[in-house]
């Protein structure tokens, strides 16, 4: 009975000791998995096209934009993300004056980036905050520029005097903004539409009619005096023609005149009886006629063909 329990005792302790293991075993598993937790909550990824800013107390200590693996300190230390890719901005529609005084609606998009990250985070704290200012400085760029032009040069192409307004609004933006200090850049500022408040919309329908009204009487105009041109043109080209024409006829028919006069006068030269037999033949019949009355003497060789007497 007493060896029984010498062995439960050893058997109890074994047990012990064996639990012992389990739980310090168990405790280290959880310690391990706690630091690496702890340690893979303060690792950070900086992706391609971002910033990661990390702060310190609210202040930046860095600023990570190579593509990779980064750590943070723990608890003292927190990452915000910015994009470093161009983004668009759809600036709000507003309404400005034109030089002569009348008003028309303008839309634009800007195409910007994050310069400097950190003094964008110092003066703008967000996109947000950046995004609004530079809307103001593009407003207010626009509106001067375009206040320098005239009403139809802005929405008549083909008086248009904007030129490289765009460009002029770039730069102009860009250097208010570096004077600001925001850290951000604008690529490129765009108008992509020009509209007219709903009062003022007939009157310029109504202008634009007219102006092409005008410009299609002025085309109508130039087609007429073109005719007018050609058709003058032609005629005279035509009777030029005629008038050589005609020369040319009595030209050949004075040749074929002459040429049957030499040949009448080669031929009746032959004969000079017969010619002159037919001459008077000719001439009588061109001079007798039903009504006339013929006198002539008995012995006329005339009288003699007609009376048949030849001798």
């Amino acid at each position: 009975m007493t060896d029984q329990k010498v062995i439960s005792m050893k058997e109890r302790i074994a047990n012990g000791f064996q639990l012992r293991n389990y739980i310090k075993a168990g405790i280290f598993l959880i310690i391990v998995i706690f630091v690496l937790v702890f340690i893979f909550t303060n690792l950070f990824i900086v992706k391609e096209g971002e910033f990661k800013v990390v702060r310190q107390f609210g202040e930046v200590v860095r600023i990570e934009s190579e593509p990779g693996l980064n750590y943070k300190i723990p608890f003292v230390q927190s990452v915000t993300t910015l994009p470093k890719h161009q983004m668009t901005y759809d600036v709000s529609e507003a309404e400005i004056n034109t030089k002569d005084k009348k008003r028309m609606l303008i839309d634009n998009y800007a195409v910007w980036r994050i310069s400097d990250p950190k003094k964008m985070i110092a003066n703008a704290r967000s996109v947000i905050n950046a995004e609004s200012r530079m809307e103001e400085f593009i407003y207010s760029v626009v509106r001067t520029e375009l206040g320098q032009l005239n009403y139809d040069e802005i929405i008549n192409d083909e008086k248009s005097s904007r030129g490289s307004l765009n460009d002029r609004v770039t730069d102009k933006v860009n250097e208010l903004l570096a004077n600001v200090n925001y850290g951000i850049t604008v690529t490129d500022v765009r108008i992509k539409r020009t509209d007219l408040p709903g009062e003022n919309e007939q009157s310029v329908y109504t202008r634009m009619i007219s102006e092409r009204q005008s410009t299609a009487q002025e085309y109508l105009s130039m087609g007429d005096a073109e005719k007018n041109r050609i058709e003058a043109e032609t005629d005279r080209k035509v009777k030029e023609m005629l008038a050589k024409a005609q020369a040319d006829a009595e030209t050949i028919r004075a040749e074929g005149e002459s040429e049957a006069a030499r040949v009448y006068n080669q031929s009746f030269s032959k004969d000079p009886e017969f010619y002159s037999l037919f001459r008077t033949l000719e001439s009588y019949k061109k001079t007798i006629n039903g009504e006339t009355v013929v006198v002539l003497p008995s012995d006329s060789p005339y009288t003699s063909l007609l009376t048949g007497n030849t001798q």
